[in-house]
């Protein structure tokens, strides 16, 4: 599962087994946890010889490989990495132009300049055109000064700041002096390099306020401070100019024609971001399965009259819970390796249409992925019973420490709205004879098929082969979202005279989000299929058939009002989909030790002790004492 960066990831794993002293113990302090992060970034980069901000320039694959053997490691450690990689390096390297690069890129790689991404405020987190936070241009000094307007822009959450940060990439309203009756004009939001500690002692420099956002439900290893500015002088050279530039003599220039388009390019080239987060939410689903099924399958609990006891796994109700649940993470696990090999080749080939893409799929799975994930972990919690309550078994630490990825780097209800309004551009493109992104073909090329009424033979078909053929399941997750996109633009279009467009959106905003939710399915199911036919092993290939059946089936059965009530489904039908559903259950859990085993994941990483593939009990008991 790990593919061609194992190597790398076995580097990470490895360095951490012989500094144990690197793990994070269970019982820590906030303060001491932010020192043990630093500590393990340090001595990966400077011991293990990795170095994250090489991948992220020259092979992102590779970086994101990392990223993940590091944030199966400690979640905080792996925010602490994309903090100082993807968001504060990326962002210089990504918004800067040359002289940036030659200035910041090597202290960036050897965290002699640890930084910060400032761009949440107070009062803005989502809608980052609001922000408030200004860097206005003095042409007699040629500077910027960067201004908190009011405590509503203080910049919050912003990982890094509060204790270890020597530099922040601040986002700000770039505003020049002019001299019509307005005084000023405001370029809209930019982003600005802004030292905020002394180099030698570390001190807060002046103007800087910096103050700890507190104790978090997890993510404890990370340092989240608020920064407010007061007349805080920069260095015209310190605006990041790739997309917008000003001259000594406060002139504005760009490539771009608007605000809009500025700021939309500005955002598209810190979508590693969303990437990222997905990927490493499909990592912590891993480890959570791998943690709760192998305890699976050594806990036994009752059985028939004198007769050894059954592991629970053996019950249909555990095999529910966690089959299920396993199959989607080798779906995800599909999707997202599809997502980021996508994305090296947009930063490869800046190639539109694959950016338009690369956008869309960003933020659907980041924001299918992370909210699943967020569910299974306490699925998983649950089925290990009250030793999955023990905080050495990890179940509350990868919740807790997992639960913001549902809200940062995009809350997941706004990413799924973008991901809606995606598809209704590409559903008014094929009524108006454009080509459509990657991500969109089966619209161009299927939509009148799937908004015909459904054919009341296949509907009643429910033969094994029938409802195993990769055909049907993918014809019945597109038809849905067929009928999701043309039934919300009527809607729309009826709401708008009335409401206005911001009414009718928020009119059928639950519609917007379910059929968000659906094309997603849609396209990690379609990259599921394509990764069981092209696996090269015929034994490997029948054991991902499987899971990709039992992924398909067990959505179209949670959903199977839907199908019912257009009459896509017949009852007997929707019976069958069923049994087959919980047969196909029965079936992998002959064989989910080899799944969780294929990720790869040794004992010094899970760290469970329930989790154990030998000794599990005796580690266990070890640890509270007994001898």
């Amino acid at each position: 599962m790990r593919g061609k960066y194992r190597d790398i990831q076995e580097k990470v794993f490895d360095y951490f087994n012989a500094n144990p002293q690197l793990q994070t113990p269970l019982e820590i302090s906030k303060d001491n946890h932010r020192e043990l992060c630093m500590n393990q970034l340090l001595g990966l980069v400077r011991e293990a010889g990795i170095r994250p901000l090489h991948y992220v320039v020259h092979d992102p694959a590779k970086y994101f490989a990392i990223l993940e053997a590091v944030g199966s490691v400690d979640m905080s450690l792996g925010i602490k990495m994309g903090v100082q990689y993807s968001l504060w390096g990326g962002s210089v390297i990504n918004l800067g132009t040359q002289k940036h690069k030659d200035k910041y890129y090597d202290g960036i790689d050897n965290l002699d300049f640890p930084g910060c991404f400032a761009m949440t405020e107070l009062h803005h987190g989502s809608n980052v055109q609001g922000l408030q936070t200004v860097a206005t241009f003095d042409p007699i000094t040629d500077e910027f000064i960067v201004d908190t307007p009011n405590d509503g822009a203080i910049k919050w959450w912003i990982g890094n700041a509060a204790v270890h940060g020597k530099f922040a990439t601040v986002f700000a309203r770039l505003k020049l002096p002019n001299y019509d009756a307005k005084g000023i004009s405001d370029m809209g939001v930019h982003a600005f390099i802004v030292p905020i500690r002394d180099m030698k002692t570390h001190q807060t420099l002046p103007g800087i306020e910096i103050h700890d956002c507190g104790h978090k439900v997890g993510l404890n290893g990370v340092d989240n401070g608020a920064l407010r500015f007061r007349s805080v002088r920069i260095p015209r050279d310190n605006l990041l100019n790739r997309f917008g530039d000003v001259s000594r003599d406060g002139q504005y220039t760009s490539t771009l024609p608007s605000v809009n388009k500025r700021f939309g390019a500005t955002l598209g080239e810190l979508v590693g971001g969303r990437v990222g987060l997905a990927y490493s939410s499909v990592s912590v689903l891993k480890v959570a399965s791998t943690i709760a099924i192998r305890y699976s399958l050594i806990r036994q609990q009752f059985g028939p009259p004198n007769q050894p006891e059954v592991t629970i796994l053996d019950y249909q109700s555990h095999q529910h819970k966690l089959m299920p649940m396993l199959a989607s993470t080798y779906a995800f696990h599909f999707a997202t390796t599809n997502l980021v090999e996508k994305y090296a080749q947009m930063k490869m080939s800046h190639d539109e249409e694959l950016v338009a893409d690369v956008h869309a799929l960003s933020a659907g799975l980041k924001a299918y992925v992370t909210s699943y994930t967020a569910k299974s972990l306490s699925v998983c919690r649950e089925a290990c019973g009250g030793h999955g309550y023990a905080a050495v078994n990890r179940f509350g630490s990868l919740r807790n420490d997992h639960d913001i990825f549902q809200t940062f780097e995009g809350d997941n209800t706004v990413l799924l709205q973008q991901v809606a309004a995606d598809l209704l551009k590409q559903y008014q493109r094929k009524f108006k004879g454009g080509t459509l992104a990657a991500t969109w073909n089966y619209l161009r090329d299927s939509m009148n098929t799937y908004l015909s009424q459904p054919n009341p033979v296949t509907a009643r078909w429910e033969g094994g082969d029938h409802l195993r053929d990769p055909k049907f399941q993918l014809d019945a997750f597109r038809y849905r979202t067929s009928r999701l996109l043309h039934s919300v633009a009527v809607r729309l279009q009826k709401h708008s005279k009335p409401l206005g467009q911001f009414g009718a959106w928020n009119r059928c905003l639950n519609h917007l989000l379910t059929l968000a939710e659906s094309h997603i399915e849609s396209v990690i199911l379609a990259k599921f299929i394509e990764a069981v036919q092209s696996c090269p092993d015929p034994s490997a290939q029948a054991a991902l058939k499987l899971v990709c059946d039992l992924y398909a089936l067990d959505r179209i059965w949670n959903d199977i009002g839907t199908y019912r009530n257009v009459d896509y489904v017949a009852p007997n039908k929707a019976k069958a989909i069923h049994k087959l559903s919980e047969y196909l259950s029965f079936q992998v859990r002959n064989i989910a030790k080899e799944l969780v085993d294929a990720f790869d994941l040794p004992d010094h990483v899970t760290r469970a002790p329930i989790a154990k593939q030998s000794g599990a009990y005796s580690q266990y008991t070890q640890y509270v004492g007994f001898e």
